[in-house]
């Protein structure tokens, strides 16, 4: 199963970004998505932005991530979203 996961751009350089994943941040390819741009949402996939995101469409799929993920471990999250707190 892959997953991706959407995280809110927080600086560009070249067609590299940083992306805010709910307080974790990490380096992201842009050379799917050249034109997303600061403070857009993007889907993220193996270190690459697949789709920039409307950001009432992130919100919700990250609230439905923290639900999933914190029920399913008894209120401790872990795995591919450890860093979400629920």
């Amino acid at each position: 199963m892959c997953l991706a996961v959407p995280g809110k751009i927080t600086a560009v350089t070249d067609n590299n970004a940083e992306v805010d994943f709910s307080g974790v941040k990490r380096a992201v390819s842009l050379d799917l998505v050249p034109d997303a741009k600061k403070n857009d949402y993007v889907l993220v996939h193996a270190g690459f932005a697949i789709q920039v995101l409307e950001p009432l469409e992130a919100q919700e799929t990250l609230k439905l991530f923290k639900e999933i993920y914190g029920k399913a471990h008894g209120g401790a999250v872990s795995g591919p979203l450890s860093h979400i707190k629920p």
